[in-house]
Formats: C-alpha cells, structure tokens, sequence
C-alpha cells in the first residue's frame, strides 16, 4: 500500500516546496502576485504591487446606555483598484475590565468575536446577536453598529479585513457615558470580596467601575477615603483632598491603590458605574411618610418599581434629577439627588445625599422607577 502512495506524496511535496508550480483554484485570479524572489530562502511570500490599509477615523467612541452606536472602520488599498474585491471582515473585543495595557498576544487570544462578514453574508455571536450590523455607507466602510447598548459593552474592538494572505485590523475604545459611585452592604464597611462587589453592582442596575471611569470621576471631583473593587480586580479609592488617614497629607491628590487582592479572600467596599437609564425616576408625591414595605407596594401600585441606587446615580448625572426629599430605594437605603445645592439639603456640593440603613421600620418617602 505504501508503494502505491508514494507517487501520489511525491506531487504533492512537488506542489508545495518552494519553485514548485503550486495549485490554483480552476477560474481563480484574486488581482495579486505572490512570490519569494525577494524572499529570505525559506519560503516566505511577499505581497506585491498593492497594499491593503485599514483605518479609523476616531480611536475612542463615547456613548450612552441603550443607544445606538457605531465603530467607525475604513479599509482601501494603495494604489486605488479599478474593480471591488472580495473581502472578509472580522469584529472582535476585549471587554474593559480585561484591559490593562495596549494589545498583546495574550489579550488577542482573549478577544471574543463579534461579527463576521463576507459580502452580504454575516453572522454575529453572543450578546451581540441581533444587535449589530455593518453600516456600510461607502465602498470600504466596514463600521460596526451596535444598537440596544449595555452596560458591559465597553472595551476595546478590533476591526480586521482580510483579503487573501493580506490581514490588517485597527482598534476602536468604546466607553459609556455614566457615573461612578462608592457602594457598601447593608452590614458595614468592607464586607464585599470582588464577586460579591460585582454582584452588589448588578443588583442596583450598574456594573463595576473601570480604572480609566474612576479615574475620570477623580478628575471630576470624587473624594472618597473607602476603599473599593474595581472591574480589574484592583483596590484603589480616590482622594482631591489629602488628609490624615486617606494616605496621608504628604501624598499628591490621586488614586490611592492596593494593587490586585485575591479576589476571593479580602473584603472591600464597590465603586459602581451606572450609565443613562431609558425609564424615569422619581419622587412619589401625594404619599404619607411610608415604611420600606410600604414604599415597595406604593411603587408597584402606581404602575412602576422601587428605583435602585444606580438609576438615581443615572438620572442626577444625566437627566438633571434634582430633589430635597429623603426616600427609599430598592437596596433598603434612604438617599436624594441634588443638582443645585442649597440651604437644607446637604453639603455645598451637588450629589446624591445618603443617609445610610435605617431601620425599614422607620418612615420616609420613595422614589421609584418606571
């Protein structure tokens, strides 16, 4: 039997080693022209001629939860082709809090893929599925729309084209427009581990902060001297005003940092990012003062539901939300959002105001959501 394959291994070692004629599908002429003449002896092949570039007009895309969003991606070649090619593209990502450093082997193996595209043939993968689409306003324009954004969407996107043995690709930032707050339990001070403070973020409608959205929250003034989780597994909490006990007064205004902890066995508190919100929050009027149980079934019985505490982050940072009437929300606290501060409603600066845990016995008003 082996005598008789090898005629057959010895064309077919003929057709791959170098100088050997090769194979080429019946009819197929992709316009280039490979060869190793230039080459290094070993084989490598050398794109000729043409150069297939790929380009993004904007590295870095804002934009609010439940939008619509798009990535933009250009490819065309140098020099111009007279007629269109068939091309293959490929959107991938890397969510934020896998990000710690411009791309490298390791986080491309990470990225998980978005979109394929060939033609008017494509398919899309896991939450995306059903929410994205090339826009294709011009020739070469392979921009990734996304619809229906969510709040885990943010990261780094890669757009690749491949033409052939050509394969060229740009990245696209993609960020939420949104608030950073500090959370604790309803226990104290420094009772989550890091799955607990993902958990305690999702359940008040928001996810984990970044290092780059804390940090932006830094620049626009948090000063916080608890320290909290954040999506990479960090420990780090922000500080304007150096003082004793927050670092020190000898330290330059920053964000103070633990480094990595296990993620299982150290307690912290959370820093959330919550972005807009599609419905609306706020205040019941016309209602007595009311329990925590009270409040729960008074929201529901006017057509709506306890608001969380991210939605009131939301609806104050982006919507104006502007109240000086303590109420509950879902998490059992008692909280009001001030844009404009004034005499009787807390400190000199706008915020959400807090007043802790009290006793769900204890009566206020609430703010719901619907």
């Amino acid at each position: 039997m082996l005598s008789l394959l090898r005629p057959l291994l010895a064309v077919c070692l003929y057709l791959l080693l170098p100088g050997g004629q090769g194979w080429n599908p019946p009819g197929y002429n992709n316009g280039f022209h490979y060869q190793d003449i230039n080459g290094n002896g070993n084989g490598e092949i050398y794109f000729n001629g043409v150069r297939l570039l790929v380009d993004s007009p904007q590295l870095l895309v804002s934009a609010a939860r439940g939008s619509t969003v798009t990535l933009p991606c250009h490819y065309h070649y140098e020099p111009e082709l007279s007629a269109p090619r068939r091309t293959r593209v490929k959107w991938s990502w890397l969510p934020a809090n896998t990000i710690h450093a411009p791309a490298s082997p390791e986080a491309l193996a990470r990225e998980t893929e978005v979109m394929v595209a060939m033609g008017n043939r494509h398919r899309s993968y896991g939450s995306f599925r059903g929410r994205v689409r090339l826009r294709r306003s011009a020739p070469g324009d392979m921009s990734l729309v996304i619809n229906e954004l969510q709040l885990n969407d943010t990261g780094r996107y890669r757009c690749e084209v491949i033409d052939g043995l050509e394969d060229e690709s740009v990245t696209v930032e993609l960020e939420l427009r949104g608030v950073v707050f500090p959370y604790f339990s309803q226990k104290g001070r420094y009772q989550f581990n890091f799955f607990g403070a993902q958990q305690a973020c999702q359940d008040q409608e928001a996810t984990l902060a970044t290092f780059e959205q804390l940090f932006t929250a830094w620049e626009e003034g948090l000063d916080w001297c608890n320290a909290g989780w954040l999506a990479d597994g960090t420990v780090q909490y922000p500080i304007t005003v150096p003082r004793d006990g927050c670092g020190g007064v000898d330290i330059a205004p920053g964000l103070r940092s633990y480094g990595q902890r296990h993620r299982l066995l150290y307690r912290y508190d959370a820093f959330c990012f919550s972005a807009s919100v599609k419905g609306t929050v706020y205040f019941l009027n016309d209602q007595a003062k009311l329990n925590f149980t009270e409040a729960v079934q008074a929201c529901v019985s006017n057509g709506s539901q306890i608001a969380k505490v991210g939605q009131m982050y939301a609806a104050w940072r982006m919507m104006g939300l502007d109240r000086c009437d303590a109420g509950w929300l879902a998490d059992g606290s008692v909280r009001y959002p001030i844009t404009k501060a004034r005499a009787n409603c807390g400190p000199p600066e706008p915020g959400v105001r807090s007043f802790g845990f009290p006793p769900l016995y204890l009566k206020f008003g609430v703010y719901c959501y619907r």
